[in-house]
């Protein structure tokens, strides 16, 4: 609390999947981190002098952990800057995003992680880790130093937007990684066999006029990556899948004991190919939205366990980047604010718990990423948020806080919205009746 004091939120469901805790209780919250979170949390009674919170109706689950987030800054900061970027995620109850290396200039060096990170502690509302470039200016080439990146504070590697090519550089890449014990974390595209798609290729692609990209382009990258993986044995993460065939490859490869996971995009487990309709540039992504067949075996495989992770992969793009015929619009859409909103949908239709969804968005990314996060475990950070499951609400626009307004979720209706997020034990966003409250 900004006074110093403890403070006692009560009578809250409290969903923590690192404990396999769904109940009703309290969380007792001293010094910005949890002191007690559960039933019992009060059986020693309230701290001397601590502020009380009624959050009867409300669900307390950790701070959301967005392992996909792209940020203008530095460079770029037309499209988003960090301070815009956490006010958005403040208010999508998402308390830590990792950012993407692919700024300008690209983060492959020590001193540009340091800048990343002196830069969110002075504007960030939330916790900032960066992922650091897995080559040289992304070049595909010569690997980054992959020690001097961890030490400066990067928690894994990644190519960005991009596929790695060429696969010595990715079986170094891996071999060096494991060396590290460092994550790598990789989009799965043949560009060869992409090409010059822009959407999934299918009849709806056919019947629009445009070139689409073949799920096999994901397919075969991802079965590449995993024989490396299994050759080195290190620690891969498959950013953001999009078809069924990629998960039958992440499950065998988890049944043979590889140190693999994969996560998906929230566009991809809501949304089909169906939505682009008339050329709608917002639903052009990189994977692209695919048939509905294969979002249902996304979802099934989120359920299953197959899945590791839930990303926003928030992509600002400025208004000329979207307004152009949809082959030549840029990929992306913004999703940090939507991220658990939409999430619930699946939880709604019972299509997945809401402890999995939570362990998705929140405790699995954060143990991935060695991060002290996705918990409300005594002694762990207070980053926390309150959620009213049952609160209806329309997106709009013009109402979001990122900087850019490229989301795909425009006019959706959805059920459950973030009512306060706090980092640290602090609050950083508030929605009081109807009005959405930033706070510090």
């Amino acid at each position: 609390m900004p006074d110093g004091r403890p403070l006692v939120i009560e009578g809250a469901r409290i969903v923590d999947p690192s404990r396999g805790l769904d109940a009703i209780g309290s969380v007792v919250i001293r010094d910005g981190r949890i002191a007690a979170a559960g039933p019992d949390a009060l059986n020693q009674g309230a701290p001397d002098g601590a502020s009380r919170l009624d959050a009867r109706g409300r669900t307390a689950i950790p701070g959301l952990v967005d392992m996909r987030v792209f940020v203008g800054e530095p460079g770029g900061e037309h499209r988003e800057t960090l301070a815009t970027a956490s006010r958005a995620a403040a208010a999508g109850g998402v308390t830590t995003i990792v950012t993407m290396p692919d700024t300008s200039p690209i983060i492959d060096d020590p001193a540009l992680v340091d800048f990343v990170l002196r830069r969110a502690r002075d504007t960030a509302k939330v916790n900032v880790h960066p992922m650091a470039a897995l080559t040289r200016g992304l070049m595909g080439e010569e690997l980054s130093e992959f020690g001097l990146l961890q030490e400066a504070g990067a928690v894994a590697f990644t190519q960005g937007r991009t596929s790695l090519r060429n696969a010595q550089v990715m079986r170094n890449a891996l071999t060096y990684a494991r060396d590290f014990d460092a994550l790598i974390v990789h989009h799965t595209e043949d560009r060869d066999l992409a090409a010059a798609g822009v959407m999934n290729e299918g009849e709806t692609a056919t019947r629009l006029g445009l070139p689409g990209i073949p799920r096999e382009a994901e397919a075969i990258m991802l079965d590449r990556d995993l024989k490396l993986a299994r050759l080195t044995g290190a620690r891969y993460h498959a950013a953001q899948l999009s078809c069924g065939q990629s998960l039958w490859s992440i499950r065998r490869a988890k049944e043979a004991g590889l140190a693999v996971t994969a996560g998906a995009a929230i566009a991809h487990l809501a949304l089909n190919e169906n939505d682009i309709g008339a050329y709608r540039t917002f639903f052009k992504m990189s994977p692209p939205l695919r048939g509905e067949d294969d979002r249902r075996a996304l979802v099934e495989g989120l359920a299953d366990g197959t899945l590791d992770v839930i990303c926003s992969a928030h992509d600002p793009q400025d208004v000329e980047g979207k307004r152009q015929p949809f082959a030549e619009a840029a990929d992306g859409a913004i999703g940090l604010e939507t991220l658990f909103a939409v999430g619930l949908r699946l939880v709604h239709d019972g299509d997945v718990t809401l402890t999995r969804l939570v362990d998705t968005m929140s405790t699995r990314p954060a143990a991935l990423l060695k991060l002290d996060a996705g918990t409300l475990a005594p002694g762990a950070p207070a980053d926390l948020v309150l959620v009213d499951l049952d609160r209806p609400w329309v997106v709009s626009e013009q109402a979001l806080r990122s900087k850019a307004r490229n989301t795909a979720f425009e006019g959706a209706r959805l059920t459950g919205k973030v009512m306060r997020t706090l980092v640290g034990g602090r609050t950083v966003f508030q929605h009081d009746d109807g009005v959405d409250k930033p706070h510090g």
